[in-house]
């Protein structure tokens, strides 16, 4: 089922550059909180509950100024708080609307002049705060702005204040109507609010303040609050701009130009520009690698283009060499015994330095894919041992002790032969190794008696197929064998500046 979505959305998927990518994220993160507010009644609720503390508030200090009128009164007494939360349109319990009043005869004369005393108060209060105030009896009975001879007595936030406790209720709203179009998205329109607070005089409860007011409607408060509002989503979405365009010169368009630069190298010309000052250091950072991989690729081109040239050219004079020798055998049938050994002889040789190209440039690719061992530490003093007994030259070792090195045995035996052989090849009779020990590296140097290497020539050794023995035999692949092992652990081989053939082989220290 989750492979099928997933299949679905990637057909639909559409291609969207990350500008827009950036800029969608940022206006859905900054939309939530006001999603929050509106569907999740954050804002409702904070407009429901600012209508429920301007209730208590009213009914705080008109409880305290009946109490004063009352005859005889020694002022309010303490009322105890009923709603230890505020409301809240998602947990908070929505009653029914109030019902109408029941007939309540035989209010106490007292307690009705006291009330006459107190209208003009509660109708101004009324008048300027657009709530329902009410004042009734111990007993419930409306004594002011009411149906005279009705009550509230089985009213259960009335109850509640008779036995001496404030209590805030929500209930519905029969006679609300809608006025404007999108208002069902507030829960709170049909609603309405009833706080019943007591009047406490002496310790005794002598009359209840009933409130009624709707909250502030959500839209109402959305209007009256419209500068904050319009300041804020112009502030947000000005920062989102910003913001947009500090990532575009970090990241886009750095990644854009690195892109046209990608085109371009895979094209065969261009070059990777440098990294933009305002790029993020990531960005930098994959520029440089870049850049190192596209010299790589161009050096590596040039090494296969050269190196195919070099082959051809190599392997064409043997062949050449077979093509005639083979012509004249089959041109010339009567061609004597001893011309015709001659030149299957010359065929024969040909075959032979054919084979050996083959199997050296065999060992060149295996030395160019050849990859670090680890754990690899190799005794260099007994291998410099061996190689000294058996060679034919006479050669002087270093007199120190020398480190383990992480080389494989194999390779520095293979290192060791290959530049005694050339050596001997050139003449020589003698070779000293010298030794030293720095960063973490054991550096040997070979020099020995022979004729040395000219000058024209010194920039060549290591150049495939480059070699002065081609008459006898070389193949020029032996110095490029040796350098390809030793750099792929980590080691290098290189021919020492000046005079002589002395050569210094750089090896790392194991551990």
């Amino acid at each position: 089922m989750i492979a099928a979505v997933k299949a679905v959305v990637r057909r639909h998927w559409p291609r969207l550059r990350l500008r827009t990518i950036l800029l969608a994220t940022f206006v859905f993160v900054a939309a939530l909180p006001g999603f929050g507010a509106l569907f999740l009644r954050v804002y409702e609720n904070s407009l429901l509950r600012q209508t429920e503390t301007e209730l208590v508030a009213q009914g705080a200090v008109l409880a305290a100024v009946a109490a004063r009128d009352w005859p005889g009164g020694e002022g309010a007494g303490i009322v105890r708080s009923g709603y230890g939360s505020a409301l809240d349109l998602r947990l908070s319990r929505i009653l029914p609307e109030r019902p109408a009043a029941v007939a309540m005869p035989g209010a106490d004369p007292q307690a009705q002049r006291w009330a006459e005393r107190l209208s003009p108060v509660l109708a101004m209060t009324a008048a300027t705060t657009l709530a329902s105030i009410q004042l009734l009896d111990p007993e419930g009975r409306i004594l002011a702005r009411g149906a005279a001879g009705s009550g509230y007595a089985d009213l259960a936030e009335v109850r509640a204040a008779r036995a001496g406790q404030a209590v805030t209720t929500l209930r519905r709203n029969a006679a609300y109507r809608p006025d404007y179009p999108f208002e069902w998205l507030s829960r709170a329109s049909n609603l309405r609010i009833h706080h019943a607070r007591p009047v406490i005089v002496g310790g005794r409860v002598v009359g209840v303040l009933l409130l009624a007011r709707s909250p502030r409607s959500l839209f109402v408060g959305l209007y009256e609050d419209r500068g904050k509002i319009a300041f804020g989503i112009v502030a947000i979405f000005a920062t989102l701009v910003g913001l947009s365009g500090l990532l575009s010169r970090g990241i886009v368009r750095p990644v854009e130009a690195l892109r046209d630069a990608t085109r371009a190298v895979a094209g065969g010309g261009g070059h990777v520009p440098d990294p933009p000052a305002t790029a993020a250091i990531e960005i930098q950072a994959l520029y440089r690698d870049f850049g190192t991989m596209a010299q790589a690729i161009a050096h590596r081109s040039r090494y296969l283009r050269d190196f195919a040239h070099a082959v051809s050219h190599e392997f064409k004079t043997p062949l050449a060499g077979i093509r005639g020798a083979v012509e004249l055998l089959q041109d010339h049938g009567d061609m004597g015994p001893d011309d015709r050994a001659r030149f299957l002889a010359n065929i024969a040789a040909d075959a032979d330095r054919l084979n050996l190209l083959v199997s050296r440039l065999l060992e060149l690719a295996r030395a160019d894919m050849a990859t670090r061992e680890a754990g690899a530490a190799t005794d260099l003093d007994d291998v410099l041992a061996q190689a000294a007994d058996a060679s034919v030259l006479a050669v002087a070792l270093p007199p120190q002790l020398l480190p383990a090195v992480a080389v494989p045995r194999g390779v520095v035996e293979t290192a060791l032969s290959t530049m005694i052989d050339n050596s001997r090849q050139a003449g020589a009779t003698h070779i000293a190794i010298t030794a030293a020990v720095a960063d973490g590296s054991v550096v040997l140097t070979l020099a020995d008696n022979g004729p040395g290497i000219a000058a024209g020539d010194r920039e060549r050794v290591f150049e495939p197929f480059f070699t002065t023995r081609r008459a006898a035999g070389g193949t020029g692949l032996g110095l490029s064998i040796l350098r390809s092992l030793v750099e792929a652990h980590r080691g290098s081989v290189a021919l020492v500046p000046g005079e002589g053939a002395v050569f210094r082989l750089v090896l790392p220290v194991a551990g």
